[in-house]
């Protein structure tokens, strides 16, 4: 193919093309694509040097951003010419770095999450919860709101700050007005939806049904719904910013906080409000009713102002299918979480459930927040930049290679037995629960966790890249999914081993009270 002329410059030329783009397409300043010869320059014709970075798929830079001499220096035979302000470097990191990064944040979500665990191993004897079981259901469903709504926010929002797109004032103002009322549409939606899978979940192992719970769940799950994301929204926006001026990488940082406050601050708001709307129901009846009607009302209101917004339009229209099947997703773990609470053997299940699924969903969305991250700075969604679909990945591919997602893979699945440690000492140490931590108990609690974390990494490589090649942003579909299966793998592991424990003569104080 002859060579492609780009400018002509009466000046001398140096000839100089990087040699790792021979026989490859490459794009100019502009973005339009070039076929570049090994034979690219001839005689007295267009000098052009390439320059600039990328990351190819071992994350490792190279230099090919193609930019014409006459607009640049040429003062010496090796000109120190500046990359192109709109090519994106990505981010070099050792596995100290990663774990350093990761793992005060990770200790606050556990820490988070172990609070969530004492305080519904205390209300799961309150009479709303003995009297209506489904309120257990709506546990998983609402506390995965922090995969499906909040980490997916800080998702896009650490993304957005990494590639630089939160830049300016306006640019910041314009994704945190956009993302709260996105996040409130889909809240309040979410938590409507939630409630019906819970009366139906409740209601087809037995066949009963009360129309006066059915309002009270619905009550309950859309005002936790709303006012949690409200809560937790705000604080994901203040986290990503002050990482960015600190110099932390957002992504190691936003999801895990998210998760630490936001199982306490769900749980504890579904517990109060539906212990309030609960006394409430046996003076007024309508209060229910009231309270549901409030928060659909002011769907309309949200809808607009997230509609109207360019950076949320998008994902507006076409984000609910990863919220809601994540949210059934949810729901199944929750009647599991309802029948083994409901055997009086297997009370103590309770307060691991949200250690175990917050500690899943928070390594798990670290990984697929970094990955997303690491393709955004490569191109779009959709664009084939040399990885492929990864229709099967090789767990050794996914675990051992010397890409930094491998590495970091390697570094969040090995915090999960010391991190466990520490939550169930302190668990023990405040006398929660009614499980003895025997030896016996630790090495099943350990196997489930270890293989949670396991199966949601190797998803997360696959799911990513996956969603990545059909053009999907995997900031807005994949952490859904991803926290989804780790409340249902989370909630059924514990459970089969509390069955196993028990099956096998650890009966008495050690498990159940």
């Amino acid at each position: 193919m002859p060579p492609v002329p780009e400018h002509q410059d009466d000046g001398p030329a140096t000839n100089i093309v990087h040699p790792a783009l021979e026989n490859q397409q490459i794009l100019d300043i502009d973005n339009n694509p070039l076929m570049v010869s090994p034979l690219f320059f001839e005689p007295d014709e267009t000098e052009v040097e390439v320059i600039g970075s990328r990351a190819n798929t071992k994350g490792v830079q190279e230099e090919d951003a193609l930019l014409e001499n006459g607009s640049q220096s040429t003062e010496s035979e090796e000109p120190n010419i500046e990359p192109s302000c709109e090519a994106v470097v990505p981010l070099k990191e050792t596995s100290f770095s990663i774990g350093l990064q990761v793992l005060f944040p990770f200790l606050l979500a556990g820490f988070g999450t172990v609070a969530a665990g004492m305080v519904l191993d205390i209300v799961q004897h309150w009479d709303v919860f003995t009297n209506v079981t489904e309120v257990f259901i709506l546990v998983p469903a609402l506390l995965g709101l922090k995969g499906n709504l909040e980490m997916t926010l800080a998702s896009r929002l650490s993304t957005a700050a990494n590639i630089g797109q939160m830049e300016t004032s306006k640019e910041k103002w314009t994704m945190i007005v956009g993302n709260m009322a996105l996040i409130q549409v889909q809240a309040t939606v979410v938590g409507f939806l939630a409630s019906i899978a819970a009366v139906i979940f409740g209601w087809i192992p037995d066949g009963h049904f009360l129309m006066e719970h059915a309002v009270l769940l619905c009550a309950s799950s859309v005002s936790t719904a709303f006012i949690a994301s409200l809560i937790l929204g705000l604080v994901m926006i203040g986290v990503i910013l002050g990482s960015k001026k600190l110099g932390i990488n957002p992504d190691n940082v936003a999801t895990p906080i998210a998760a630490s406050l936001g199982d306490l601050v769900t749980l504890a708001l579904l517990s109060g409000i539906s212990w309030g709307l609960y006394k409430e129901m046996k003076i007024n009846a309508f209060v229910n009713l009231i309270v549901c009607l409030l928060f659909i009302a002011l769907l309309p209101v949200w809808f607009i102002i997230a509609r109207k917004n360019p950076t949320t339009r998008q994902v507006l229209a076409t984000g609910w299918e990863p919220v809601i099947i994540a949210m059934a997703i949810s729901s199944i773990g929750g009647l599991i979480l309802d029948k083994t609470v409901s055997d009086p053997n297997f009370a103590g299940i309770a307060v691991f459930t949200p250690v175990i699924n917050g500690v899943g969903g928070n390594l798990v969305a670290v990984q697929a927040s970094r990955i997303s991250t690491y393709l955004h700075m490569m191109g779009s969604p959709g664009d084939d930049i040399g990885l492929g679909s990864r229709k099967c990945p090789s767990p050794c591919r996914t675990f051992f290679s010397s890409d930094v997602n491998s590495r970091s893979s390697r570094v969040l699945f090995l915090l999960v037995v010391p991190g466990h440690l520490v939550f169930l000492y302190t668990i023990n140490s405040m006398k929660g629960g009614h499980t003895t931590m025997t030896l016996i108990f630790m090495v099943f609690y350990m196997l489930a966790a270890l293989l949670q974390v396991l199966v949601l990494l190797y998803i997360a490589d696959w799911m990513v890249h996956w969603m990545w090649s059909r053009g999907m942003d995997p900031d807005n579909f994949s952490i859904p999914y991803l926290t989804a299966l780790g409340d249902l793998l989370g909630t059924g592991l514990l459970a089969l081993s509390f069955h196993v424990l028990w099956l096998i003569g650890d009966r008495d104080s050690d498990v159940g009270d």
